[in-house]
């Protein structure tokens, strides 16, 4: 079983997005939420770019002793001097640098050409190596640079000491399987491979990120880059918890495990929603509210019987609350059977029809039936109490 490393750039790429600013308090908290999640690495911020960021990044580095603690820095002097200076006190620092490799970024953006983009690479590499042992090397908007020249800059930049390579889909251009491709061939084609890691960090531009970052597992990457509730510029980047679940729950396929207990995810997300106040869509998937929820009397029916019908995985597995059985018009008489048993009600036979009717027109009204709402159905029809429902309450 493989080892894949989970880099967390939730305090990093994930912050850059608009609302999802934090302090340093907010930031320490979480970066302790996901040290305690069992992430490899935290990316905790980009310490160049402002005073808060630096003092980010070093009381975090100063804080999280049992995981990787990375600060990201342009290939310049000045940006991975700033980003040692807030590292150094790390149990387990690690530099980041990177530059773009396209040609429109290479053209427009920079104004140098590819031999100039290897040499500034290289001497950043170099020049960080000097400072900490984990060296990361970024080839920004990787997925639209030319495979070759990737090639040409990671077997020099590994050479130069970065013993991780990442292979961004900045824009979120790529497809699944030329993603795949790509990361084959880079892992083909470098001939120093065997002295570095693959990471993949993939953008969500096409809805794609995570599946984007999970084509590049299956070709050799062994890192993968993500965020917390998939935050991150622009659509965000690829979920952590939706890579972590797909890897676990299809171990089969991916042959790969991770460090991540699987029960802190909904909590993280949920310190996250809390800190910024920005909440995932109700139909995100493992976090979002209706991840365990059903209203189809079908999968009701199916789930009472057997969870495994209809849920791939526990909400207990990812410290979500267990699954919700919500009554709605189209539930079934299952469903509403066991949701009046567990308010203390026995329903059965002609009086469970009753209800039934009465809830299926009220749910046409107010879409969703409340516990409030059946308990005074129940109350209105005279269902009977269950014995231990009755002693609980006198207790």
């Amino acid at each position: 079983m493989k080892q894949l490393i989970i880099f967390d750039t939730t305090l990093r790429d994930g912050e850059q997005s608009p609302g999802f600013s934090m302090n340093l308090q907010e930031k320490l908290k979480l970066a302790e939420q996901i040290a305690q999640m069992g992430a490899d690495v935290i990316e905790a911020g980009f310490p160049i770019a402002s005073h808060g960021d630096f003092e980010s990044v070093r009381q975090i580095a100063q804080t999280v002793r049992e995981c990787e603690v990375c600060g990201l820095a342009r290939t310049k002097k000045e940006d991975i001097d700033r980003a040692w200076e807030a590292l150094k006190e790390a149990e387990k620092p690690r530099i980041h640098t990177f530059i773009a490799t396209s040609d429109i970024h290479l053209t427009y953006k920079l104004n140098i050409t590819r031999e100039q983009a290897i040499q500034n690479a290289v001497e950043a590499v170099s020049y960080a190596r000097e400072r900490c042992d984990r060296i990361e090397f970024s080839a920004e908007d990787a997925s639209r640079s030319d495979p070759d020249f990737l090639v040409e800059i990671f077997t020099a930049v590994i050479d130069a000491g970065a013993s991780v390579i990442n292979v961004p889909d900045t824009v979120g251009y790529a497809v699944p399987w030329e993603y795949g491709q790509l990361i084959a061939y880079l892992h083909q084609q470098i001939p120093n491979i065997d002295r570095a890691v693959i990471s993949v960090h993939c953008h969500n531009d096409l809805g794609l990120g995570v599946a984007n970052s999970l084509a590049g597992l299956m070709n050799g990457a062994l890192q993968v880059e993500c965020c917390i509730n998939g935050i991150g510029e622009r659509a965000g980047n690829a979920s952590l918890e939706e890579i972590v679940m797909a890897v676990q729950t299809r171990q089969n396929v991916f042959g790969m495990q991770t460090r991540v207990n699987t029960r802190e995810l909904y909590p993280s997300s949920c310190l996250l929603s809390e800190i910024t106040g920005n909440t995932v869509q109700r139909n995100k998937a493992i976090v979002g509210v209706n991840a365990f929820a059903h209203e189809a009397g079908i999968h009701q029916d199916g789930v009472i019987k057997n969870p495994l019908t209809y849920e791939i995985m526990t909400p207990e597995s990812v410290g979500a609350p267990v699954n919700q059985l919500v009554i709605g018009k189209h539930s079934g008489r299952r469903a509403l059977s066991k949701k009046a048993s567990d308010l203390g009600f026995d329903c059965s036979g002609n009086l469970l029809n009753q209800l039934y009717e009465e809830v299926t027109a009220l749910a046409d009204s107010k879409k969703t039936v409340n516990d409030a709402d059946i308990t005074d159905l129940c109350t209105k029809f005279k269902a009977p109490r269950f014995d231990a429902y009755q002693n609980n309450l006198s207790a």
